[in-house]
């Protein structure tokens, strides 16, 4: 009896693995020739835009994980126009975390292209810089631009609207003003405008607005019929006088409320923060990168975690899901874009 029980014990689990491992390798075996398939399902996204080009987004979405965190690869198909018969011009910009000088050829159509960027760091908002260290920075951004072949005659400098509510601009204004330079200051609404003019490609005109997130403000633009319309929001250092996030996100998304529903299919943008945004998933050189959606940037910088803080009330106010940053476009140049050819 005591065997038979045993027997009944243990019959049940024994079928159990006689039929199992059969099995388990029939599974193994489709599984390694590819005969079973993963459930996930590969989705391409293509939104055509007015006649220059295409926005394209490829991910994978899986039933099984909804929630990865691989991000979309984006690309924005705009080939600008190259110049004619162009001439180097230069400029710098005092901006309020330092100094940033570009070369570019722009033709008779003021069609441009960037023949050198360089953007650098200065001490002088720190309170470590002297006025030799002004002196000799400037002239370092000058002498590479000159030796590119742009003329003494054909470099400007423009103070950012942001620079101007440092107090130590006014220092590096006067050392400009001894090395024989004019010095160029613009307003908020004047930025905006000038940044507009610089990253909006002509055929956007009518479906886009335009972001440049600075430290000292941030600039919001857009064309209303043949007019500019520009309005000032806090920049990307505002935690630095000790204003809530949630504050500034308020701020962004009542002023962004006036943007005409008709130009938020694409915004540009450009500035620091998203710089350091678009070096994140930027493919190769190109010329634009189009931004991930703003949940998905983490950074331990102050300044970085602000700017996200903007873009994110942007993303919300506006609706719009195409953030193109330009890689070679700046209000400055814009400033030269203005000027007589």
């Amino acid at each position: 009896m005591e065997n038979q029980s045993t027997w009944s014990r243990l019959r049940w689990p024994i079928k159990a693995l006689i039929i199992g491992i059969p099995l388990v390798g029939a599974i193994w075996f489709a599984s390694e020739k590819g005969l079973l398939k993963d459930s996930g399902n590969t989705t391409t996204v293509s939104t055509t835009t007015p006649e220059s080009g295409t926005t394209t987004s490829t991910g994978t979405e899986s039933s099984g994980n909804p929630t990865s965190t691989t991000p979309e690869s984006r690309s924005f198909a705009f080939q600008p126009p190259k110049p004619v018969n162009g001439v180097l011009k230069g400029v710098v910009e005092v901006g309020a975390s330092g100094f940033n000088s570009f070369v570019v050829n722009m033709d008779k159509d003021r069609t441009y292209e960037v023949v050198s960027k360089d953007f650098g760091e200065s001490l002088v908002y720190e309170g470590l810089a002297t006025t030799d260290d002004i002196r000799s920075g400037l002239k370092k951004y000058l002498s590479k631009m000159f030796d590119r072949g742009v003329q003494n005659k054909n470099m400007h400098f423009v103070i950012s609207s942001g620079a101007q509510k440092e107090p130590k601009t006014a220092t590096i204004v006067s050392e400009l003003k001894k090395m024989g330079y004019v010095v160029n200051q613009v307003t908020p609404e004047q930025e905006g405008k000038l940044a507009l003019r610089s990253a909006q490609p002509m055929a956007y005109h009518d479906n886009s607005f335009v972001v440049d997130i600075g430290s000292g403000n941030t600039k919001v633009s857009w064309y209303e019929g043949t007019n500019l319309k520009a309005i000032e929001l806090p920049g990307a250092k505002y935690f630095e006088k000790g204003t809530a996030d949630a504050t500034v996100a308020q701020q962004v998304k009542a002023a962004a409320a006036s943007i005409p529903k008709d130009k938020r299919e694409v915004c540009f943008i450009i500035g620091g923060v998203p710089y350091e945004l678009a070096k994140e998933t930027r493919q190769g050189e190109e010329r634009y990168t189009v931004l991930q959606a703003a949940d998905f940037y983490k950074s331990d910088k102050a300044k970085t975690k602000s700017g996200v803080v903007i873009y994110k009330a942007l993303q919300e106010a506006t609706g719009c899901d195409t953030f193109v940053f330009d890689w070679d476009a700046n209000f400055t140049i814009g400033f030269l874009l203005g000027l007589p050819v």
